[in-house]
């Protein structure tokens, strides 16, 4: 029967093992949290050993475990075939054996806390014997707080033999307590999710980069929780260190999240570590991203390149029986088209990278003939590009009076879009002429934005190096702008084209403070606009002209005759 006692029992005599097993044919009342009788014979057995001895016992009174540890400290078996109950706990108490002596009250260890709140067990017992006095200390979960870390209550009992508890409506009161204060918490129906931040001490920008990971997390349909901000020196081994990153997990635990959200871009070996310490699901910056991608990506090309983008990005973490991926395999951080194949072998992964990567130089052939077809016409191609959800589609409809989804989400426009139009342009006298143009709406630009995507998506991309003019676009608005803009112009010098002849618009106007305004205007040389009501587009539309045909007669020095300056029909 020895097969059934798990834990620390190397060196234990035949003697000394039938002792333990002899607690697994005890018999508990539903209505008893520990009879008097099993409690004495516990410590007694642990004394007897010098060494910590625990059970489980299920609500119904049976004993399902018996495993011995050493002297302070108690490894718990694993629980994964025991089911969570109504309420979510999981039907199952601890009783394990105090053998400290540095009071006669008995103590329940830190570790046995977490235990509790982590395996959502029903309550943890700690015994303590004394002479004839029998005390225990009982712990349970409480209600969660939104203010407050996950917490739980505890109960002394200064003699057992004395204590009158019905254990069964005991718990069926709490968990009803539970289930009302989960259902109380405000809820959409959407995954949930905690977001962690980790920054250097001396980093600036946590505030403006946990908002934005809140908006990436909107964008892709997750509610928000609560925000966990920590700047310290970054542990290699799991970003925030092991005792806050428990932290992180109970307080998930209490709030009732699915996930952690982690603002930045998580190693391979710090992602494996920190999924093997939750059964939570854990994604990182790039992964969300990733999946805003694969939820809006509609044309087979947006969906290809996802799917190459996200097996790129997972390949380095697939590692045998590593349940992190696993827990990915459906919702948010596994969707698209890509998601059943992230446990598939390594080899074929690579097999299909390389037929992705073939199938996209094939689209991007096709389309380097499309814009040389253009270029053969004289048609100049303006490209709109700019920070995520500065409002790019919106300016790109009211010039070419399209109807490109416009929502105030990042990464509204994936799917490039153009249009070919011609713009009027205010002449002398109160006349106007045409200028045939290519606009072309781009996907929006984000701080640490995975490489695997800039890769995946280099053909969309493929256009700028063609362009006649980028129009950089900034939200005026917006108190981070001129670190945003940044971020685009360091994303164009990493693609070599830092030196294109470039217009800045500085939108959403209407929201800005003149003062504020005024001196991006001075900063940036950026033309005012508001997209929605046009307001500043003649102004804008004048500056396109001049850059266009300050952009063809330089061409023109260089690749043409001086009778083909003569030619020039932009005014």
């Amino acid at each position: 029967m020895s097969q059934h006692i798990k834990g620390n029992i190397r060196g234990l005599a035949p003697s000394e093992l039938r002792k333990i097993e002899r607690l697994f044919v005890r018999r508990f009342e539903k209505e008893e949290i520990v009879p008097l009788e099993i409690a004495r014979e516990i410590h007694r057995v642990a004394s007897d050993l010098n060494r910590r001895i625990g059970m489980l016992v299920s609500r119904e009174g049976r004993i399902e475990e018996v495993f011995v540890g050493q002297r302070e400290i108690l490894y718990l078996p694993d629980l994964g075939r025991y089911r969570f109950g109504r309420g979510r706990l999981r039907r199952l108490r601890l009783i394990f054996s105090d053998l400290s002596t540095s009071t006669d009250q008995p103590t329940i260890p830190a570790d046995i806390y977490t235990d509790l709140q982590k395996l959502r067990l029903d309550t943890v017992v700690s015994v303590k014997v004394a002479g004839n006095k029998t005390r225990i200390a009982y712990a349970y979960i409480v209600p969660p707080g939104l203010e407050a870390a996950p917490m739980t209550h505890t109960e002394v009992v200064d003699d057992l033999g004395r204590h009158a508890l019905d254990y069964d409506g005991f718990m069926t009161e709490l968990e009803n307590e539970l289930a009302l204060a989960r259902e109380a918490l405000p809820s959409t129906g959407k995954p949930q999710a905690i977001l962690l931040g980790v920054y250097d001490r001396r980093g600036t920008e946590s505030e403006a980069s946990m908002e934005e990971l809140e908006e990436l997390a909107r964008t892709a349909g997750v509610e928000v929780l609560d925000k966990i901000v920590q700047k310290r020196t970054v542990d290699p081994k799991t970003l925030l260190g092991k005792g806050k990153l428990e932290q992180v997990v109970l307080r998930s635990l209490a709030l009732g999240a699915e996930m952690i959200l982690f603002d930045t871009e998580l190693k391979p070996g710090q992602w494996r570590i920190i999924t093997n310490q939750t059964e939570l699901k854990v994604l990182d910056r790039s992964m969300l991203i990733l999946d805003i991608f694969a939820q809006r990506a509609r044309s087979s090309e947006g969906r290809l390149q996802v799917e190459l983008a996200q097996l790129k990005y997972n390949l380095p973490r697939l590692v045998e029986k590593d349940t992190g991926l696993s827990r990915l395999s459906g919702g948010i951080g596994g969707r698209g088209p890509g998601e059943t194949k992230l446990e598939i072998g390594r080899r074929r992964i690579r097999d299909r990278i390389t037929e992705l990567e073939k199938r996209i130089d094939k689209l991007s052939e096709q389309r380097s003939l499309r814009r040389q077809r253009r270029k053969d016409n004289g048609i100049p191609l303006i490209s709109i590009l700019g920070y995520t959800n500065v409002g790019k589609s919106t300016l790109f409809n009211a010039l070419t009076q399209s109807d490109v989804l416009v929502e105030n989400k990042l990464f509204a426009t994936l799917e490039p879009a153009q249009r070919r139009i011609h713009l009027q342009i205010p002449g002398g006298e109160g006349t106007t002429q045409l200028l045939p143009v290519v606009l072309s709406d781009t996907v929006g630009f984000i701080r640490a934005l995975p490489e695997e995507l800039k890769s995946a998506f280099r053909a969309t991309l493929e256009e700028l190096y063609d362009a006649q003019l980028l129009i950089h676009v900034l939200d005026a608005s917006d108190p981070d702008v001129l670190n945003k803009k940044a971020a685009v112009e360091g994303i164009l010098e990493e693609m070599e084209i830092e030196d294109a002849p470039t217009l800045v618009v500085l939108n959403k106007v209407d929201r800005a403070k003149p003062e504020v305004l005024a001196e991006l205007i001075q900063e940036t040389s950026g033309v005012p606009v508001c997209a929605i009501n046009r307001q500043g587009f003649d102004a804008l539309r004048l500056q396109i002209a001049a850059r266009l045909k300050a952009k063809r007669a330089e061409s023109a020095k260089v690749n043409t005759s001086p009778s083909d300056l003569q030619s020039d029909e932009y005014p």
